[in-house]
């Protein structure tokens, strides 16, 4: 994976700064694996959950009680899962000198904009995780980005049939997974079928 740097610092300039930080984007845009360098980087202790992980989640079932102890970074992935998070982290961003700092990662679906806006206002930044940009790559490999898409696996995939059948399989299930989740009701079926 290609070295972010420039977000690296970014994401950790907007931490020092807010209580709240959400890493947002597309599926594998990268999200994780910044967070993972983010958390390395973190001077003090690091939390991490991920709301796909049943255990975690079951961690989580009384979200107040299980986050206000912890100090340090807590890393929560995958957080559009549980958007009842979010009134639990207004009240633990309101403490007094701030022991703990939340990064949290989802997908930019309407809902979790409206949620997070709605619990969180003035405590929460939001930063934006795009694809692989020419910046970041070089003008060397500008072809490859054009053909491939700036997406990660897509991109550093070792021969160009893996990058082309990671892009279908992406494309699948963004179609079935993704759009509902966005509040597109359209079947999958209907929109792979061929113009």
């Amino acid at each position: 994976m290609l070295p972010r740097p420039k977000r690296l610092e970014t994401v950790l300039q907007r931490l020092r700064e807010r209580p709240v930080v959400a890493m947002l984007g597309p599926r594998q845009v990268g999200k994780t694996t910044l967070a993972r360098q983010v958390a390395r980087q973190w001077p003090g202790p690091v939390h991490w959950f991920d709301l796909e992980k049943a255990s975690d989640v079951s961690a989580l079932a009384d979200p107040e009680l299980a986050l206000q102890p912890l100090r340090g970074l807590v890393v929560l992935d995958e957080v559009h899962r549980r958007p009842e998070l979010f009134p639990a982290l207004r009240v633990l961003a309101d403490r007094p000198r701030k022991p703990a700092t939340f990064l949290v990662l989802g997908s930019a679906s309407e809902s979790l904009l409206r949620q997070t806006s709605e619990s969180l206002a003035g405590r929460i930044t939001f930063y934006e995780l795009p694809a692989f940009t020419v910046e970041e790559v070089g003008v060397r490999k500008l072809k490859s980005l054009w053909v491939r898409g700036g997406f990660p696996p897509s991109f550093v995939a070792k021969t160009r049939d893996e990058s082309w059948r990671w892009r279908g399989d992406f494309i699948r299930t963004f179609l079935s997974r993704d759009l509902p989740d966005l509040g597109i009701r359209v079947p999958a079926t209907t929109l792979e079928k061929p113009l």
